[in-house]
């Protein structure tokens, strides 16, 4: 069977341990009671792990073993740990992945289940240590069928199933680049996105001919910073460079001393160089050869903050969940309601526990947004509007002083595809909306009520401002207070312009730009009002790169930052990514959001894969991360 070397390292611990020891002086070469091991990992103080036919042995410097876990065990993997390493293995014989605390000061083994046997025999798997620092492992069917599972103290839990590619030999993870490589014996070696969050990728590093330069299949792969290692069929080693995505051809050191094939292949780095270790499959000496290599530059990580609450999935499968909206209730806080549009059902109205308390049969919604108090001559009035594409208007809803929220009717508009809205109450009194189509176009409606003679609120629009964008919006905001709308242009950018300019070509300004922290497409837009310091934050979703920017609601703009939802592995909630729709509001919503919430649609349902719902975030997490205060 085709396997990766797992430690065979002459110069340096495993590549996880690299980056921290790029600076270090080099270990000694394995010590002489490794040889005839099958895989083998080298440990921080000199220590190795020797996989052997019938056990996995801990062993010191000086090539002395001091533990040993009988079992017929493959797939060895490490990642650096407090006092030594993580290990796992695969029970060939029970199909249950174990996991090991090696403790190299006390020479110990702990062992526990990392994961039980899944429903298929596994052929790879692999650690990954996402940016935040939490372990996850992947286990791979030879029909390519994988799951991703996040270990920790207790009980393994599913992240996601996915497919990598058929007859997949080995599997292993780059850290810092969020590469997952899989090995597929005939075709070569292939890339996918390791974090569960955002949309799959996959990526051709290295191929068969007649579509890559490897002949007679790939028989090993070693991680490099910033890269890999191959040898193909015919014992041809070659080196490639990743930069956005793509590999590149980096070096073809030649291989001496290999007498038959090569079956195993290891790599190792230091600062400036790189040391490359291959097993020959005839007489399983190991040989190395040593060349210049330069790690790549660090990659920016975004900070993090996690949802301490989330919905219920919508119930349709699919690109289905799409704007949130808050309603703040007026006597008791705590009974506030999340409002989320599902594209392809209607309005669902969520408790701030998440759990789904009414669901609107109104049919494709697009975007949904809230005013309360609104005085309509003698009607007081708590309303929420949302798109309704199929009908080419505004969906209108009631909602009563206990949260109960009833379909009252439609607002026609003039547009074909209607897409987008927001909502705008003037200092002046009444409401406005603010629609916008996929063409670029914008209507602005005043929207009337009136008593029926059932009693109930009767609704009616009139257009009092037309214009319109180059290309298509989405998104958009008006700020009540100072009269200014933010309308998002999913390829370029936010502008901002004064609603006190009615006419037909109302002055634009380009206040964020796609391009750094905000990539495309530019989608959800909200306001966060902070009254006691006297300040408006603007809030927008960065679709492009799964992630939220901050800026000044105000003149000159200045953005404070961007930031993550990730996972939440104590309340077992995922991240947030590919966001469509967001709110804020500092309205204070109880002893756990007491500076308000901010609501996030959640494009990939993780832990475990489901439908798409909506994230709740304490506020007080943005302003740390951001250090907004």
């Amino acid at each position: 069977m085709t396997r990766v070397a797992r430690l065979p390292r002459y110069l340096a611990a495993t590549l996880a341990l690299a980056a921290a020891a790029a600076a270090q002086a080099a270990p000694p070469p394995p010590p002489a009671a490794l040889q005839g091991a099958r895989e083998i990992a080298a440990l921080p103080d000199g220590a190795w792990l020797a996989l052997d036919k019938k056990a996995l042995r801990l062993l010191g410097a000086d090539g002395r073993e001091h533990a040993r876990l009988a079992l017929r065990g493959q797939q060895l993997d490490t990642r650096p740990a407090p006092h030594g390493a993580l290990a796992v293995v695969l029970d060939a014989d029970t199909q249950r992945t174990l996991a090991l605390t090696v403790d190299t000061q006390a020479m110990t083994l702990t062992t526990r289940s990392a994961v039980e046997s899944p429903a298929f025999p596994v052929e790879a798997s692999c650690l990954y240590r996402d940016g935040q620092g939490l372990d996850h492992l992947f286990v791979v069917a030879d029909d390519g069928l994988a799951e991703q599972w996040l270990l920790g103290t207790g009980p393994a839990r599913l992240v996601r199933r996915l497919a990598l590619p058929p007859q997949t030999q080995a599997c292993r993870v780059d850290d810092a680049g969020g590469w997952l490589y899989a090995q597929e014996e005939d075709a070569g070696v292939w890339a996918y996105r390791a974090e569960a969050e955002g949309a799959s990728r996959r990526r051709a590093v290295a191929l068969v001919g007649p579509l890559g330069p490897l002949r007679g299949g790939v028989q090993a792969m070693a991680l490099l910073p910033g890269g890999l290692a191959t040898v193909d069929g015919r014992g041809r080693l070659q080196l490639w460079r990743e930069s956005d995505g793509r590999w590149r051809t980096a070096g073809k050191p030649q291989p001496t001393g290999a007498r038959g094939g090569i079956e195993a292949l290891a790599a190792s780095a230091d600062a400036s160089s790189l040391l490359l270790a291959w097993r020959d499959e005839k007489d399983g000496r190991w040989s190395s050869t040593s060349r210049p290599w330069a790690p790549p530059a660090a990659r920016t990580q975004l900070p993090v903050v996690h949802a301490v609450a989330q919905t219920d999935p919508v119930p349709r499968f699919g690109d289905a969940a799409d704007d949130p909206a808050i309603w703040v209730h007026p006597g008791d806080a705590t009974k506030s309601l999340v409002l989320g549009t599902n594209k392809k059902q209607g309005l669902f109205v969520y408790g701030l526990d998440g759990r789904q308390r009414q669901a609107l049969e109104a049919g494709r919604l697009n975007n949904v947004d809230i005013r309360q108090g609104l005085r309509f001559g003698a009607l007081t009035l708590d309303l929420a509007l949302a798109t309704q594409r199929d009908e080419k208007a505004l969906a209108v809803f009631t909602i009563a002083a206990d949260g109960t929220l009833a379909d009252a009717g439609r607002v026609t508009t003039g547009l074909d595809d209607v897409y987008g809205t927001c909502l705008y109450a003037p200092q002046a009194g009444g409401l406005e909306a603010l629609v916008n189509d996929k063409d670029g176009r914008v209507e602005r409606i005043r929207i009337e009520a009136t008593a029926g003679a059932d009693g109930r609120p009767q609704f009616s629009g009139r257009v009092v401002q037309r214009f319109r964008l180059q290309t298509q919006p989405e998104g958009c905001v008006a700020d009540d207070q100072t009269g200014r709308l933010f309308i998002g242009e999913e390829d370029r950018g936010v502008w901002a312009l004064s609603l006190a300019d009615t006419g037909p070509a109302p002055k634009l300004e380009l206040v964020l730009k796609v391009g750094g922290l905000l990539q495309a497409d530019v989608e959800g837009l909200a306001l966060y009002h902070d009254r006691k310091a006297g300040r408006s934050w603007l809030v927008v979703s960065s679709q492009g790169n799964d992630s939220y920017l901050v800026a000044e609601a105000a003149p000159p703009w200045r953005v404070r930052g961007a930031f993550r939802v990730g996972l939440n592995a104590e309340a077992g909630i995922d991240g947030a990514s590919e966001t469509d729709g967001l709110e804020t509001t500092s309205a204070p919503l109880g002893a756990a959001l007491p500076r308000g919430a901010l609501v996030v649609q959640d494009g990939h349902k993780r832990l475990p894969d489901g439908a798409q719902n909506f994230k709740i975030v304490d506020w007080r997490e943005v302003e740390r991360v951001l250090d907004l205060n």
